[in-house]
């Protein structure tokens, strides 16, 4: 299996998704952004913004390039090799607060020596928390999860309880999903077998999101739930800037500046030591931003 069979899926699967977000937001057509990378490759960025997702982004990269010192430090290896990067990678920031955040990305990467592995995961960040949101988001990972291996739901929703968390606050980013990295072929499972299990998450994504957020973008919010949703925005660009391998990766290995940040959102607010009251909804979905919940049997 050629590494341009996955480059050419991954673009058919960033039209699919933009297509399916077009027909949800009709205010909200996709800006694209053509780019190349300094040291061979490049990527679609394309950007959201409408009346339902006031800022959004479902981006394509496939770029080149010869591992240099950082990048060697940070993939363990001690020689220059070169590599090609590729995936697709979203975040869609909502007007309404009682919609959540979402990210997914799934990514492939390979060296000159053969090696390779598949990455990625969806995982969602409710500004307020909807238990049956919750359930229904998890389910269908799971689903997603067991036709492939019964045993990759547990341990990539551990994973990414593990990786989403914002460790100097000492809370999840949101309610968790699912997240892998470094997946690759071996005795027991072919490289097409982990493709495939990819390419599954990759095509549950609209469904998750679009049956979540048509439930939400209607509800009437008042000023403090907008309030509320900048605090959890600031905790959503805290593990992005300071914690998120994504990020540092991209910047390291010479990305696109634009295409990397574009998982920010477009306004956050910091209070010092900002603390809900008790028993409000604010103060009731932080209860669920820590590891280890079991959202399915």
């Amino acid at each position: 299996m050629s590494k341009e069979l996955v480059i050419n899926y991954f673009q058919k699967l960033q039209d699919s998704i933009c297509a399916d977000l077009n027909s949800f937001d009709l205010t909200s057509k996709f800006k694209e952004d053509k780019w190349n990378h300094h040291s061979g490759g490049g990527g679609r960025t394309r950007t959201f913004q409408g009346e339902i997702i006031e800022k959004g982004g479902v981006n394509f990269s496939a770029i080149e390039g010869v591992t240099n010192e950082s990048l060697q430090k940070q993939l363990q290896i001690s020689e220059e090799l070169d590599f090609t990067a590729t995936g697709v990678s979203i975040v869609l920031h909502p007007h309404n607060p009682f919609v959540p955040i979402i990210h997914m990305n799934v990514r492939y990467f390979e060296l000159s020596n053969g090696t390779y592995w598949f990455g990625g995961g969806i995982d969602l960040t409710p500004h307020f928390v909807f238990e049956e949101d919750c359930v229904f988001f998890h389910s269908k990972l799971k689903e997603v999860c067991d036709k492939h291996s019964v045993s990759h739901y547990p341990k990539f929703k551990k994973w990414a309880d593990d990786y989403f968390y914002i460790k100097h606050r000492e809370e999840t980013r949101g309610i968790g999903g699912i997240f892998f990295d470094q997946l690759s072929g071996n005795e027991s499972i072919t490289k097409e077998e982990v493709f495939n299990f990819v390419k599954s998450v990759g095509e549950v994504f609209a469904e998750l999101y679009l049956t979540i957020a048509k439930k939400r973008y209607q509800l009437p919010f008042s000023d403090s739930d907008k309030k509320w949703q900048f605090v959890r925005r600031g905790r959503y660009v805290e593990f992005n800037l300071v914690w998120d391998r994504g990020t540092k990766f991209g910047l390291e290995s010479g990305g696109r500046t634009e295409s990397i940040l574009m998982s920010l959102p477009p306004t956050a607010q910091w209070f010092y030591d900002f603390q809900p009251q008790k028993n409000t909804a604010e103060e009731i979905s932080m209860r669920y931003f820590k590891k280890g919940i079991g959202w399915v049997v």
